[in-house]
C-alpha cells in the first residue's frame, strides 16, 4: 500500500552535491515507494522547477512541493549562509503552522535534513508517527591536530561551537521533547546515541552519504605509469589537509628517486587554508609530487576517480560525501579511525589509523599508504573490497530501502495501536 509521507527538507537541489544533493536523492528514493508532500525553503524552487521539466522521470511525479519560508521581518537578518543555523532552529519551530495552513492529509511525519542533532523539530505535534533524521553531528577533534597547526584562536573556536552543542543537546527544552516524541530516530553515526543519551530501541544508524552507481574500471588502474593518491573536499581544518600532506610526505620520502618518479598526489577543493597547504607542501620539500586542482568539469573528475589508487582523506568530520564516492570506483581509502569516515570502512576496503599525537599519527598514515604501494595484490584485493562495500552500504537505493522499512513498521504499529482503541459511542 502506498501511503502519503510528509517531509521537511530545508536544503534540496538537483544541482547541488553536499547537503542539497542528498536532500534531493533521499527523497527520490521516499517517492519510489510513497507519495511525498515535500516542504523545503522557496529559493530552492527554481532549480528544482527546472529540473523535473528537463528530466521527468515517474517516481517524482510521487512528489507534491511545497516551499515555505518566514516572513521577511523574521529573516531579514539572514544573508547567504549567515545566520542559516538560527534561521534553521525557526524554520523548524513554525513549521507545524505552515503545514496545518495547507491542510496536508498525511500518514507519517519525517523531518529529513539539516543533518544536525542539536536543532528540534516539533512535526510530532501533528499527532502523526514521526522519523528524525538522518541527524548528527562533527565530532570534536583532537586538540593536538587544532592548536599546534592552526593556532590557539582556532583551538578556541571548536571549544565554543562544542560548547554552543551541548548546551542545546543538555538544555534545549523543545530538542528534548523532540527525541522523547520521535517514533524513530535515524543518526548518521554512533556517537548521536552517546550526545543524545537514545535508547537502543529508538534509532538506527544509517551515513547520509551515498552515491550514484558509476561503471568500475580495475583494468584503467592497471600497468599505469603513476601511482595516484587523491584527496577531495573544502580546505579548511575540519576536512585535515594538513594531515594529508604530511603523511604523504611521511610516506614520499620513504621512496627512492626512481620510485618518487612514479607516485603523486591530486588534492581537489578550495577554501581558506589554501595559501597554507601550498606553504606546507613546499615546506615538507613534496611540491612537486603534489597538484592542486582548484575546479574541474565532472567528466575530468571522473577519468581521474576511475584512474586513481587511492583516497587518503584524514578528516575529522562525522560524515565524508566523497568517500563513497571513491568506494565506487573500487578506490581503496585510508583515514582515522573516527565516527565518521571511519565507521564507513573494513579492512577490506582501506585501512583506519587510530587517533594518538599529531607526529605519530602522520606515522601510522604514511605507513599504511606505504604498504598498499609496495603490495600490487594488496591494491587489487582492496580496490574489489572497496566496490562491495559501495554497493552493499552506499547506494541511494539502499538508502530508500532502510527509510521504506522504517515506514512500514511505525506505520503498522500505528494502525495497529488505533484498531486497538475503544470506539466510543453516545449513550
Amino acid at each position: 500500500m502506498m501511503h502519503t509521507i510528509l517531509v521537511t527538507a530545508y536544503a534540496v537541489n538537483p544541482y547541488k552535491g553536499s547537503e542539497d544533493g542528498t536532500g534531493w536523492n533521499m527523497l527520490g528514493q521516499i517517492a519510489r515507494y510513497h507519495k511525498v508532500y515535500a516542504i523545503t525553503r522557496k529559493n530552492n524552487r527554481p532549480d528544482i522547477e527546472k529540473y523535473l521539466q528537463a528530466n521527468p522521470q515517474t517516481h517524482l511525479d510521487n512528489i507534491k512541493w511545497l516551499y515555505y519560508d518566514l516572513p521577511y521581518w523574521m529573516r531579514f537578518w539572514k544573508k547567504g549562509g549567515r545566520g542559516a543555523m538560527l534561521y534553521f532552529y525557526l524554520w523548524q519551530l513554525f513549521m507545524p503552522i505552515f503545514v496545518l495552513s495547507k491542510k496536508v492529509k498525511f500518514d507519517l511525519a519525517h523531518n529529513l535534513n539539516f543533518h544536525n542533532d542539536w536543532t528540534p523539530s516539533l512535526l510530532w505535534t501533528l499527532g502523526k508517527p514521526f522519523v528524525w533524521g538522518p541527524i548528527g553531528h562533527h565530532p570534536k577533534t583532537p586538540e593536538n591536530f587544532v592548536a599546534s597547526i592552526y593556532g590557539k584562536k582556532a583551538a578556541q573556536k571548536q571549544k565554543l561551537i562544542w560548547l554552543l552543542k551541548n548546551m542545546f543537546w543538555k538544555l534545549d527544552p523543545f530538542l528534548k521533547l523532540t527525541k522523547w516524541n520521535a517514533d524513530h530516530i535515524v543518526a548518521i553515526n554512533s556517537s548521536i546515541e552517546k550526545v543524545l543519551r537514545l535508547d537502543t530501541s529508538q534509532f538506527s544508524i544509517l551515513p547520509a552519504v551515498a552515491s550514484e552507481m558509476v561503471e568500475f574500471s580495475p583494468e584503467k588502474k592497471q600497468g599505469k605509469e603513476k601511482f595516484t593518491i587523491l584527496s577531495i573536499g573544502r580546505f579548511v581544518p575540519l576536512k585535515g589537509f594538513d594531515v594529508c600532506i604530511e603523511s604523504f610526505a611521511n610516506f614520499y620520502h620513504r621512496l627512492n628517486e626512481e620510485e618518487q618518479a612514479k607516485v603523486e598526489l591530486l588534492i581537489i577543493g578550495k577554501g581558506p587554508q589554501k595559501e597554507f597547504l601550498h606553504r606546507l607542501a613546499k615546506e615538507k620539500k613534496v611540491e612537486n609530487a603534489i597538484q592542486f586542482i582548484e575546479w574541474m568539469e565532472r567528466s575530468a573528475l571522473t577519468e581521474i576517480y576511475q584512474q586513481a589508487n587511492l583516497f587518503l582523506f584524514p578528516s575529522h568530520e562525522g560524515a565524508g560525501m566523497v568517500v563513497p564516492e571513491a568506494l565506487s570506483y573500487g578506490i581503496p581509502v585510508v583515514c582515522f579511525d573516527n565516527c565518521g569516515p571511519g565507521e564507513m570502512l573494513n579492512e577490506t576496503c582501506g585501512r583506519k589509523v587510530p587517533y594518538d599525537t599529531y607526529q605519530q599519527s602522520v606515522g601510522s598514515l604514511g605507513d599504511n599508504v606505504y604498504k598498499i604501494f609496495k603490495d600490487k595484490d594488496l591494491q587489487v584485493s582492496l580496490s574489489a573490497g572497496a566496490r562491495k562495500q559501495f554497493l552493499e552500504k552506499f547506494t541511494w537505493d539502499r538508502k530508500g530501502e532502510h527509510f521504506k522499512n522504517i515506514y512500514s513498521s511505525l506505520l503498522q504499529q500505528h494502525e495497529t495501536k488505533n484498531n486497538l482503541r475503544p470506539s466510543t459511542q453516545r449513550l
